[in-house]
């Protein structure tokens, strides 16, 4: 806090006169003020009504001015004031540019009105006023600066406390809670619509740096919250936005691995979305360097979703295969899936493993053997891919 400027007794005491005369005059200074206020701008005739700011305008001039002239140890009641306004109107929402411009205001027409009065009279009035015009001024900067203080002190709370209260609604959202009501309070919470295109995402979170707040990419709005071991984004899609657009975004971003639900309608949906994004996660090998989306990996989710039933497809389909030595039954079962990737092609696949397309056609054979099924025969064919599937991910955890 700063210290009051010095002063000589007569001044002191021509200030007090100058003062007290300022105190009679309050009521016609506060309609002053006010009027001043409102030609301004507008909008301080709008917040609180007209009887109440007046009476809270009185008490801070009158407070102003008897500091002005108090005893150098007497408590600091014109900066009490300050503060208490600050946070007052940080509540009622009123720009902290106009609450400073109200305290410059209110120091320039006390300081007019001061000079106003010293006017027309013997020069040592004048002069001990001016003498005073570090006290004056000073204490008005001190006031503005304890309002300002206070007014972004409870701004900060404020804001931190709809934060919470936004994320807590997402949360509920994505838990998937079934309480009424909920979707709209959302939506006006999160400045998002109720019904509309949305996903969610669930990224693995040991894969990187986490995402904080909302991030916007490409025309998506993403919101990003994190859990123990993953996070989740609630992506909302403008009209003419797909899933392609959100995967390459998100690859852009992030070596993986992550899940994409697919396209729910409504705010209501995300917990259902949520808990196919994290099916669509569960898909992912942990080395996996993409994020995926879950209606392009529906076979593999089917045998993630039953874990019981995927081992025993694994021991239906690769029972002797399992019986093989490792190193062996790793060629085989490399070649079948590296054949899949290159859609059954075995010259393909052939100059993926560096071997001769005869060497691909004789592992197959083998493959077949071992597991009394046939390649050519669909069913078959969707019994090994999904066993392989089973395999990959079992092996994996």
């Amino acid at each position: 806090m700063a210290a009051r400027g010095r002063r000589t007794g007569d001044d002191w005491k021509l200030l007090t006169e100058a003062c007290g005369a300022l105190l009679e005059r309050l009521p016609e200074l506060v309609d002053e003020h006010l009027r001043g206020l409102v030609g301004h701008s507008p909008f301080y005739g709008h917040f609180l009504p007209y009887d109440q700011q007046w009476r809270e305008a009185e008490d801070a001039m009158r407070i102003g001015i008897e500091t002005m002239i108090a005893p150098r140890d007497s408590p600091r009641l014109d900066l009490e004031c300050a503060e208490a306004k600050g946070r007052r109107r940080a509540q009622q929402g009123m720009p902290l540019e106009l609450l400073v411009h109200a305290y410059r205001s209110a120091g320039y027409l006390v300081w007019d009105a001061l000079l106003e009065g010293a006017a027309g009279r013997e020069p040592a009035r004048l002069a001990a006023l001016m003498r005073s015009a570090t006290t004056v001024w000073t204490a008005i900067d001190e006031q503005a600066a304890a309002a300002t203080e206070s007014y972004r002190t409870t701004e900060l709370e404020l804001r931190r406390r709809t934060d919470e209260q936004v994320q807590a609604l997402l949360d509920a959202l994505l838990e998937d809670r079934r309480t009424p009501g909920l979707a709209a309070r959302a939506a006006a919470g999160l400045d998002l619509p109720e019904h509309g295109p949305y996903a969610v995402v669930v990224l693995r979170a040991e894969r990187r740096e986490p995402f904080h707040g909302p991030v916007r990419g490409a025309g998506y709005r993403f919101l990003w919250r994190m859990r123990a071991d993953s996070e989740v984004g609630v992506v909302a899609l403008g009209p003419d936005q797909g899933l392609d657009g959100v995967a390459a975004l998100l690859d852009g971003w992030c070596a993986g691995p992550g899940g994409i639900s697919p396209v729910v309608r409504g705010l209501a949906e995300l917990g259902l979305a949520r808990r196919l994004a994290e099916l669509a996660l569960r898909t992912c090998p942990p080395d996996a360097a993409k994020v995926v989306r879950l209606d392009q990996r529906m076979p593999t989710a089917l045998v993630v979703s039953q874990p019981e039933l995927a081992d025993r497809l694994v021991t239906e389909v690769f029972g002797a295969l399992l019986e093989l030595e490792p190193a062996d039954r790793a060629v085989l079962l490399e070649t079948l899936e590296v054949w899949l990737t290159c859609e059954g092609s075995a010259g393909r696949a052939a100059g993926r493993l560096y071997c001769h397309r005869n060497t691909v056609f004789n592992r197959l054979r083998r493959l077949e053997q071992l597991t009394a099924r046939s390649l050519a025969r669909p069913r078959d064919l969707t019994e090994m891919t999904l066993a392989l599937d089973a395999y990959r991910l079992r092996a994996a955890g």
